[in-house]
């Protein structure tokens, strides 16, 4: 099966221009039309919102609220994350792979019909919003981008079947994408944050867990060694892994090429 590497990344790049460009350097010299790596295989590249939601929100004077770190997609605040991540973000980080001379097309989960998804019911008693759970990815869409030798760049916005916009967690995109495309693909699922890799101690990153095994990570979780912010994201791994995903690996984008040589970051295995 030919290689499929899907790649996200978050707020820790799409906010800072000079990890950007040196992300998209990295990406090109692997996946571009210069590559010298031409065996590499096909990428898609998913990314969340960073800031510039927020900040946008802000001179509306449209007010944000969060609940337990999870942002409230009223309607005005859907309007705000999809003209920043479907437009500017994704756009820009396009116009920046075709500088580098790496094809790319950016599309949301609306485009092609992409990704469907449904309205997150209440939980907990709290209404999210318009924040969509995933149903459903078009694999033969995805599957004809990926045949163009074009990398694609998605933005975590869905679509239900009522053509209702929804704004849908950028690691679930990934995941969800990661295990669809598993049946074509030999697929590895790289997130990417500011840590080098799944840390014993969290106050010192030279403390990278080099794999993880799911004995491992129960005894990890029991003795508290993990920090809870790291809970969900190698959870999403492990499920990955149990639906096709061949390999994840948890890094920093700044190190693509190492990580994916698993020179670096964390490897999650069975």
């Amino acid at each position: 099966m030919e290689q499929l590497y899907i790649i996200k990344i978050g707020g820790n790049i799409i906010d800072d221009s000079i990890k950007l460009a040196a992300f998209i350097k990295q990406f090109s010299e692997l996946f571009g039309e210069n590559s010298q790596h031409p065996f590499m295989g096909r990428a898609l590249l998913v990314h969340g919102g960073g800031k510039l939601a927020t900040k946008l929100s802000k001179e509306l004077n449209i007010e944000q609220q969060l609940i337990d770190g999870r942002r409230i997609t009223d309607s005005e605040t859907l309007k705000i994350v999809t003209m920043v991540y479907a437009g500017y973000i994704n756009k820009n980080i396009v116009a920046l792979l075709q500088a580098n001379n790496c094809n790319a097309i950016g599309i949301s989960g609306a485009d092609g019909n992409a990704i469907k998804a449904h309205k997150r019911p209440l939980k907990n008693g709290i209404d999210y919003g318009f924040v969509g759970d995933v149903d459903e990815v078009n694999i033969s869409f995805i599957q004809n981008l990926l045949q163009q030798k074009t990398s694609i760049v998605l933005a975590p916005i869905t679509i239900n079947d009522k053509g209702q916009l929804l704004n849908t967690n950028a690691d679930t995109i990934a995941q969800e994408v990661a295990k669809a495309m598993s049946t074509l693909y030999n697929v590895t699922l790289i997130y990417s944050f500011e840590k080098p890799g799944v840390l014993l101690d969290v106050t010192n990153e030279s403390s990278v867990i080099k794999s993880i095994h799911p004995e491992l990570y129960a005894q990890l979780k029991e003795e508290k060694k993990i920090f809870e912010g790291m809970i969900p994201k190698l959870d999403n791994a492990f499920e990955a892994l149990q639906n096709g995903v061949n390999k994840v690996i948890i890094g920093k984008a700044e190190e693509l090429k190492n990580l994916i040589e698993e020179k670096s970051g964390t490897s999650i295995i069975q």
